[in-house]
């Protein structure tokens, strides 16, 4: 009878082990996981996106400015000037 109660008792302890392993584990993931500060948010990302397109246009409209005002008239007196037979 002795040697019953002892095999519960080692099983008990056992398990409680197990049981106090793995709360603490759960407790260790929970908090890495609520204290990592890694990886990227919408706000970054937002941001970027922000930033490609505020570039992006002022590039564009510094080109259509640089084209309009200095290419294209250059460009149609020389094609009228190519094609002007009489003179």
């Amino acid at each position: 009878m002795v040697h019953v109660i002892k095999k519960i008792k080692a099983a008990a302890s056992c398990k409680l082990t197990a049981a106090k392993d793995a709360a603490a584990s759960l407790t260790f993931r929970g908090r890495r996981i609520l204290s990592d500060n890694a990886g990227e948010g919408y706000i970054d990302t937002a941001i970027k996106i922000l930033l490609a397109v505020v570039i992006g246009a002022l590039l564009l409209a510094g080109l259509y400015a640089l084209f309009g005002e200095t290419v294209l008239p250059t460009l149609t007196q020389r094609i009228k000037e190519m094609f002007n037979y009489a003179g």
